[in-house]
């Protein structure tokens, strides 16, 4: 990476990110920047949060989703490293967010190694200083629709023993994968490499209304607004369905409660209203490889 480049905060890019600047598109929104301005971070660019304001015109809750799914990952790593997992892969990261999925989860196992992956360079630049500056950690630059080339990464075969079971972590990226993309199949060539006892924490955007409250009607002017935004982004966003959600799972057994509304996955605090529950765009789920 060319010296001089500079993220939003002003952090060098590392130079084994295998990216030049030319190949960092700040022309359009990247999910990954809206979602930390969701989260109310400043490592965003003014078109990041253009964009973002206008999902929030029209989904003002959106903000809500996206800290109900950043505490489902947080609960879901907590449960794992408490039951024996001691190695993460977390792709689709995004910009960090203290307590980062290492933080988490060496709350309960210090000694948990944790690999995280994300395709916007721009992540890169504050993996060193937030991600990887401790002991058995990594970054990898890298697409989830490239599955082998994560799994055959130096980083990633240095970290992590695929003969021991490992956490994988697809939290809030699948959805920017469109069908023609098959993102089953993603999903079935990841869990392939992984062993027995290995667990996968997902959560997924959908339209879908929650039952209790909408009985079976959905604000389709809000989620085609949504929808709309996310076209003129790097990935486009493909809200789907729990029915469409499940099968995504491939081999890993759903535990209970199963896939949910995300504050519904084994809260550990009081439980939103139906109301709430149905502006909370995300499910999430843990399964498990027998």
């Amino acid at each position: 990476m060319p010296q001089g480049f500079e993220s939003p905060k002003g952090s060098p890019i590392p130079e084994n990110t295998g990216f030049s600047a030319d190949e960092i598109d700040t022309s359009r929104p990247h999910p990954a920047r809206m979602y930390d301005y969701y989260l109310g971070g400043w490592d965003n660019y003014e078109v990041d949060r253009t964009a973002a304001e206008r999902v929030i015109g029209v989904h003002p809750q959106v903000r809500v989703s996206a800290r109900a799914n950043r505490a489902f990952l947080q609960r879901a790593v907590r449960e794992l490293t408490a039951g024996g997992i001691r190695q993460i892969i977390d792709i689709g990261t995004g910009i960090p967010t203290s307590p980062n999925t290492h933080e988490v989860a060496r709350e309960t196992a210090p000694d948990t190694r944790v690999v995280y992956v994300d395709n916007d360079p721009i992540v890169a630049t504050h993996a060193g200083a937030r991600l990887t500056n401790t002991e058995r950690t990594g970054f990898v630059l890298g697409d989830v629709r490239e599955p082998r080339a994560i799994l055959d990464h130096p980083t990633v075969r240095e970290l992590i023993d695929f003969d021991r079971p490992v956490a994988l972590l697809l939290v809030a990226v699948l959805h920017f994968v469109r069908d023609d993309e098959h993102p089953a199949e993603i999903v079935a060539a990841l869990a392939d490499a992984l062993p027995a006892g290995s667990h996968l924490v997902l959560s997924h955007a959908t339209g879908e209304p929650y039952e209790a409250y909408a009985a079976g009607r959905t604000d389709e002017r809000a989620r085609d607004g949504v929808v709309n935004v996310y076209k003129n982004a790097t990935a486009t966003l493909n809200l789907r369905t729990r029915a469409e959600i499940e099968p995504l799972f491939g081999p890993f057994s759903l535990l209970d409660p199963g896939v949910v509304r995300v504050p519904l996955w084994r809260p550990d605090g009081e439980v939103p209203g139906a109301q709430e529950l149905n502006d909370i765009i995300f499910y999430g789920g843990v399964g498990r490889k027998s």
